[in-house]
């Protein structure tokens, strides 16, 4: 039995990233996982992307196949017998189809929730771009969205963007405690920096632990093309 639970195509990812206190994350740093840092850095990122052409097990679902995604998530790794493995770990993750949200808590424990979405693509001849993502939930309207100034270019090994983007494993808690892991398979991606900007009840979102930390501008801020991906099935850790 194929190990792949679904295919789709990333596209148009916009990656605000923001410097935060680790203590703001350590009570949902799952089991069996550590946070992971760059250069001594714990990040929160708040990313805005497209699913295209998405395949749960193999089969296409009616009116799920081309969708948005705003997610808030932070960065852990375990230690396995090849070595560490760099995932993320999800606060929240919004999606516009409640058949999606119901199957991702239903299978996963992921936090996601249904709520209206739309998005806005302006791509220049030279590759430079603005981006758009909207949301309404918790009574309100949101917004992310990022402005480049240049084409993508490949991620240089050891930055900062390449640790935002380069994570090949997620890892959630499950509701007796327990974690599950899954892998998310890729090629590498291109990005360009941006500027960014972020209108968003936070409180009512995410929560009020999380007002002053994403308050201010991000501490960088990146769009990256994406690609087709595929997500294995998730394997509960053992104790």
């Amino acid at each position: 039995m194929s190990r792949t639970f679904l295919t789709a195509r990333w596209r148009q990812l916009a990656m605000l990233n923001y410097v935060v206190d680790p203590g703001l994350l350590a009570a949902r740093v799952p089991r069996g996982t550590e946070l992971d840092c760059w250069q001594g850095r714990t990040y929160l990122s708040i990313v805005g992307f497209l699913f295209e052409d998405t395949r749960v097990l193999g089969l296409p679902i009616p009116f799920h196949r081309n969708f948005e995604e705003v997610n808030l998530r932070f960065y852990v790794r375990r230690h396995s017998a090849d070595g560490w493995k760099r995932a993320v770990s999800f606060v929240k993750e919004i999606v516009p189809r409640a058949a999606i949200a119901w199957t991702a808590r239903a299978l996963y424990n992921e936090p996601y929730v249904a709520w209206p979405m739309s998005h806005r693509v302006e791509a220049a001849a030279d590759g430079a771009a603005r981006v758009e993502y909207g949301w309404r939930g918790a009574g309100a309207d949101h917004r992310l969205a990022v402005t480049t100034e240049a084409a993508p270019v490949p991620l240089e090994p050891g930055s900062e963007a390449e640790f935002i983007a380069e994570h090949y494993w997620g890892y959630t808690a499950q509701r007796d405690g327990g974690t599950v892991e899954y892998e998310v398979r890729h090629p590498p991606w291109r990005a360009a920096a941006a500027t960014a900007r972020l209108e968003c009840d936070v409180a009512r979102v995410y929560g009020p632990e999380f007002v002053a930390p994403l308050s201010g501008p991000p501490s960088s801020a990146f769009l990256a093309e994406g690609s087709a991906i595929s997500v294995s099935r998730g394997v509960r850790l053992r104790e």
